[in-house]
């Protein structure tokens, strides 16, 4: 064996004296997939590391306290001191800001004390000190509506003076403003616009600065122990952005499989350029098997030149790829939520490279068995293996390890790997179909041989002779093509509903933070105003689940697709009736005088995804104090009209009495919505009015960004599919010749 293997490497270092000219097709085919793959991959890992290394500026701290509603109190305060920690208190709420001319637009409305930021620096332009009775806004807001420094704008019931633009917010990852730019005050300035009352949708956060060599997983541990009733969410500054990593996980995963695509079709490129260059060295091979080489022999000398060549194409795959990796990173500068640390991470290059290497080997494979099996006669028949030819045992043993592995190894490192299995599962599928349908094609051209235009006769002859490209063609461009078509319709689809479908159905506004006394004349204004033809109330409180059945939150297994529901704080309301918009699947609602022990109707979608059912507990923190709900009935939400449901609807009772808000929709024409809002934010200073179509543009221009990611992976798979076509063009140019030779 080893013999053979020495004989194999000395035939192979001769042959690949005289260049590999012919595989250059293969070699592109192998660096596009690979350079896509490693491209993803190591910005993600760059990210990553980005937030990594800057998790405490990212926080805001080392650890951090997510309180809700309520502040934490002077017991926690003094149990942190004791420890040496120093703490920043932040409060961040929506609200709309009015400026001097009447124009108005929602802000997140975020105030700090004296001690922000703990880590990092608050880059105010011009350089200034956030003083009680003052306001710093973002670029954006000045620049909407023609503010200037020293302008005085309004926030709730307090007139503020704008005394600098936000440059620089470094806690901007971990408290996102996600329905408007910033706005940004000092703590004492809060009271003074009357913003928060009970039940107001805000959120308090006490950031902590641990001493020198302290042990921030330790200090929450002991934290959470101490204060176990409270239910806080403590965080480190490991985890400062949660949803930032599942995001990204989510967006190179399916980067990645889009990579993946693109490799494959290359694969088919490898195979095609392959195949072509041992039919060139036929006669080679003949007459090596006349001096006495076996065909184990012929397959390691060749083996050996296809891995040579495979490990060229990826290494210059991994150093386009690390290439593409900075030119991403500049175009996505403004979109990022970290610069990303950029660096050649080895296990992103790894893993590409070994996709490269596996994706070789299960289209390489086959055609270098064929080639292995090459007799002796062929020298003086001057042919080669019949297309249909099938390689030794062996071979092909090794062809289904090779690809087997490659599944297994998406599946492995993807995060959902049911998606993953999915995707595999779907390529082997559309492969199948592309293949039965080159092979109707050809049958079709076999069938119109009779024709009597020469010219038409033998382009069809051309398609459906022995060894005919056509099947290779067919499946590479169609699996590119599929691939920007699907981008297309899934993009399309998306925007049609955001842009044309969703807002005939959803209302023009939503309003939240309306007080208990106010929503009779919320009410009542609401319905005078000129255009408005429906308002909508419901009572809103803010929940955290704590357990499910018993078992706390963070120890229960639920689904990748509802693990959001779990997370943070949820909207939560009581209703006699079932809310429009949902039908109930399982149990039955409760009468409307119902006042027993609290009941809750759950989205069905999501109890499905937790494991629970009729009868089960869900336990709640509602304002400190925990409250069991048995499921009494599951419903079937429609989200997409945008209207006033919630996952979670509780009975009447126990909750009323609770200090909540309510949040309301208007539906009407939208040419008045400028005056509405207008009319009801003078009247109810603390009330905010979130504008829906702003709210889908705002989603409809990141799906926009997305889709440029995705459309440019799916035009790599183009290009691979193009490639494919060239290395078939160019590996029949002799056979055309030939041909054109005999025809002349």
């Amino acid at each position: 064996m080893l013999d053979q293997v020495a004989l194999g490497l000395r035939l192979a270092r001769r042959e690949l004296r005289g260049g590999l000219r012919s595989l250059r097709i293969v070699l592109a085919c192998l660096a596009l997939g690979v350079a896509a793959i490693a491209a993803v991959g190591t910005l993600r890992a760059g990210i990553q590391a980005g937030l990594a290394a800057d998790g405490a500026r990212i926080l805001g701290g080392d650890v951090e306290i997510r309180s809700g509603a309520r502040e934490v109190g002077p017991e926690a305060r003094a149990w942190i001191a004791e420890r040496g920690g120093q703490v920043s208190a932040i409060t961040t709420l929506r609200a709309m800001l009015v400026a001097p001319s009447a124009e108005r637009m929602l802000v997140e409305l975020k105030a700090v004390d004296g001690a922000y930021p703990l880590y990092g620096a608050l880059a105010l332009d011009p350089p200034a000190v956030l003083a009680p009775g003052t306001v710093a806004l973002d670029p954006l807001v000045a620049e909407r509506l023609g503010l200037a420094i020293g302008d005085t704008v309004r926030i709730g019931e307090a007139r503020l003076r704008l005394v600098a633009l936000v440059a620089q917010e470094p806690d901007k990852v971990a408290t996102p403003a996600l329905f408007g730019p910033r706005a940004m005050i000092a703590e004492a300035t809060l009271p003074e616009t009357k913003l928060i009352q009970p039940g107001s949708m805000v959120q308090h956060d006490l950031r902590i600065r641990l001493p020198p060599g302290a042990d921030p997983h330790r200090f929450a541990a002991a934290l959470n122990r101490a204060f176990a009733a409270e239910g806080w969410r403590v965080r480190t500054a490991d985890a400062a952005q949660p949803g930032v990593n599942r995001f990204l996980d989510r967006a190179a995963s399916f980067l990645t499989l889009a990579g993946l695509t693109a490799l494959l079709v290359g694969g088919i490129g490898v195979a095609t350029g392959v195949r072509a260059w041992l039919e060139a060295r036929a006669k080679s091979i003949a007459t090596l098997r006349c001096l006495g080489a076996s065909s184990g022999t012929i397959f390691l000398t060749y083996l050996i030149q296809v891995l040579a060549l495979a490990g060229l194409g990826i290494g210059l795959g991994l150093v386009a790829g690390y290439g593409l990796t900075w030119a991403a990173a500049q175009a996505l500068a403004g979109t990022l939520p970290v610069p990303p640390r950029l660096a050649p991470y080895p296990a992103p290059l790894a893993l590409a490279a070994l996709y490269g290497l596996l994706t070789a080997l299960a289209f390489a494979l086959w055609p270098l068995g064929r080639a292995a099996r090459i007799s002796g006669a062929a020298l003086f028949r001057d042919a080669v293996q019949p297309a249909g030819a099938w390689p030794g045992r062996r071979v092909l043993a090794a062809n289904l390890l090779a690809g087997a592995a490659l599944v297994a190894l998406i599946v492995a490192t993807a995060g959902d790997k049911g998606f993953a299995a999915g995707f595999c599962a779907a390529a082997l599928a559309t492969l199948a179909l592309f293949r039965l349908g080159a092979a109707g094609l050809m049958r079709l051209a076999r069938s119109l041989s009779h024709l009597r235009r020469p010219a038409l006769r033998l382009g069809l002859a051309n398609l459906h002779r022995p060894g005919a490209p056509t099947p290779l063609l067919v499946v590479s461009l169609g699996i590119g093509l599929t691939t920007l078509a699907a981008i297309a319709q899934i993009e399309g689809n998306l925007r049609r509903q955001l842009q044309a479908e969703m807002p005939d159905r959803a209302p023009n506004f939503f309003f939240i933070d309306i007080q208990s006394d106010q929503a009779a004349r919320f009410d009542q204004l609401a319905r005078s105003l000129p255009g408005v033809e429906e308002v909508k109330r419901v009572p809103s409180l803010r929940a955290r689940v704590v357990a499910v059945k018993g078992v706390p939150a963070e120890q229960v297994q639920v689904t990748p697709e509802t693990a959001w529901a779990l997370r943070g704080d949820r909207g939560l309301t009581y209703a006699a009736r079932p809310p429009e918009g949902s039908r109930v699947v399982a149990g039955h609602w409760w009468p409307e005088d119902y006042r027993g022990p609290p009941l809750l109707s759950f989205d069905a979608g999501i109890a499905e995804g937790w494991g629970v059912g009729i009868g089960d507990t869900i336990t709640v923190n509602v304002l400190g104090r925990n409250i069991d709900l048995r499921i009494a009935n599951l419903r079937q939400v429609d989200w997409r009209g945008l209207g006033l449901n919630f996952t979670m609807v509780a009975s009447p009772g126990l909750l009323e009495a609770a200090p909540h808000t309510n949040i309301a929709t208007i539906r009407g024409d939208p040419a008045q919505d400028a005056a509405v809002l207008r009319a009801i934010t003078d009247a109810f200073p603390n009330v905010s009015g979130i504008r829906v179509r702003d709210a889908l543009e705002a989603v409809a221009g990141l799906l926009g960004r997305i889709g440029v990611a995705l459309s440019a992976t799916g035009g790599i798979t183009l290009l691979a599919g193009l490639l494919v076509l060239g290395g078939a063009v160019a590996a029949g140019q002799r056979q055309r010749v030939r041909d054109a030779v005999v025809l002349e």
